[in-house]
């Protein structure tokens, strides 16, 4: 009987040790939708959790415009000079955009690294019409591919990634394209490790770049954001000959998406992975509800060093109490806040993902000297053939940009009408959009108000 009971108590602390140690053993998994770690040549999962639920991809969209482009270029279709023009549907998206007048010309080259640098989504549409001959055509050619790559739970509907909830995708699918695109396309890499660009007198910064700058061998590759989503990324790291791939949904915040991501790669690059990417099967849940970054809150600067401090990583510090909230009041805050009780930061960035490796010094993109069309029809039918017509999604008109577009219509005959100059809307009509008052120079390629605006939220009813 003493035996018995001893063996039973023995029993259950050992379970309860094994608990504690794989507690301390992994990554934060805090206020994370989903992720998934694999190594960029042979697709070995290293880690994952809830890598096949779905969810929103926002504008790792992106990934897919460029690879379908990209393989459009490979296969003769296109060339990097080939002409993309801003038609009205392109120039019609929201922000982030570039902005530029209906008609603008630049080249193939210009919209890649604009896409998967500043993540324009206006962009994203002209280049998609550009390769495909008109938008539903270019969607018809990425779920083509996503099917080819064995993309089981993705579905795209647009080419930017801005909201719409029949768009949707996993984990694991986006770790597959991300692989891909870095595989099949290598020189796609030159671009994604940027973390800004230069367009004349702008600078536009990547949302990855503090990622690219301070973590040791960062080298790409996309961010997204819409609030159904969180904050998402596909990042890539190459240490000592080896790339790992990390896919994250569903952050609290651009910092927690880039410090959990930190935090994979450096316990990734000590394990080796298991079972393939590709042999995750079926789907483990449905997309969040909507509002999810309303609930979702950043976990603010006591949280960040709660769980990614890297001089108490060094320490063993925190390892178990990563996942709880409730022990971030027992962070010391001595060393991260500045004289005035405000965070410090500098001190918090320095101390999640390390000092800056890298000056930051974007690139320069201009619209380029654009030459010829992309021989849109051949594109279409070689990239459809494989995919069901009942499959592909076809656009649905925005209702928010339909209505833009007929106010402005309608003023402008009304200017006409009148013997008036034309009128330029001097603000994006979108509510809480913000935009430059400055006044747009004689013969400028960007639209007055509409050119690099960043959407700000609109006031809370409540709080009117």
């Amino acid at each position: 009987m003493i035996a018995s009971k001893t063996g039973r108590l023995t029993s259950v602390f050992v379970t309860l040790l094994v608990l504690v140690l794989c507690l301390s053993a992994g990554p934060a998994r805090a206020d994370i939708g989903a992720y998934v770690l694999i190594d960029a040549n042979s697709g070995a999962v290293i880690e994952q959790e809830n890598a096949t639920r779905k969810w929103y991809p926002a504008s790792l969209t992106k990934m897919m415009t460029a690879y379908v482009t990209l393989k459009a270029i490979r296969e003769g279709r296109a060339t990097l000079n080939s002409t993309v023009v801003q038609s009205k549907n392109s120039q019609a998206e929201p922000p982030s955009k570039m902005g530029f007048k209906v008609g603008t010309k630049f080249t193939v080259d210009t919209a890649l690294k604009i896409i998967l640098i500043k993540s324009a989504n206006d962009v994203a549409v002209a280049l998609g019409e550009a390769i495909a001959g008109s938008e539903a055509g270019f969607l018809a050619m990425m779920n083509a591919q996503a099917k080819q790559l064995g993309m089981t739970n993705t579905r795209f509907t647009n080419p930017h990634g801005l909201p719409d909830n029949n768009m949707v995708t996993t984990a694991r699918d986006m770790a597959i394209l991300a692989m891909a695109l870095r595989r099949d396309f290598p020189e796609a890499r030159e671009i994604y490790k940027h973390p800004g660009i230069r367009f004349g007198k702008k600078t536009l910064r990547s949302a990855n770049r503090e990622f690219l700058l301070r973590v040791p061998g960062a080298n790409g590759m996309k961010t997204g954001y819409i609030c159904n989503s969180g904050y998402n990324v596909a990042a890539s790291v190459t240490r000592g000959g080896r790339t790992l791939i990390a896919v994250i949904l569903g952050a609290g915040s651009g910092l927690e998406r880039t410090a959990f991501a930190r935090q994979l790669f450096d316990e990734g690059f000590r394990k080796r992975g298991g079972q393939n990417v590709t042999s995750l099967r079926g789907t483990s849940g449905n997309p969040p509800a909507n509002g999810y970054c309303r609930r979702n809150r950043s976990p603010g600067a006591k949280g960040y060093m709660a769980r990614f401090d890297m001089e108490n990583e060094k320490k063993g510090g925190f390892l178990f109490f990563k996942a709880n909230r409730k022990n971030d009041d027992k962070v010391d805050e001595a060393g991260f806040t500045l004289a005035n009780g405000k965070p410090d930061w500098a001190k918090i960035l320095d101390r999640t993902l390390g000092p800056r490796r890298i000056a930051y010094r974007p690139i320069t993109v201009g619209l380029g000297k654009p030459t010829g069309s992309p021989v849109a029809g051949a594109a279409v039918a070689v990239s459809v053939t494989d995919v069901e017509l009942e499959d592909v999604p076809l656009p649905v008109a925005n209702p928010v940009r339909r209505a833009e577009i007929e106010i402005r219509e309608k003023l402008q005959k009304t200017a006409e009408a009148s013997g008036a100059a034309a009128i330029v809307p001097t603000e994006d009509v979108r509510p809480g959009a913000a935009a430059s008052t400055a006044n747009a120079a004689p013969g400028s390629i960007f639209r007055k108000g509409m050119d690099f605006t960043v959407p700000v939220p609109a006031k809370s009813p409540l709080k009117q």
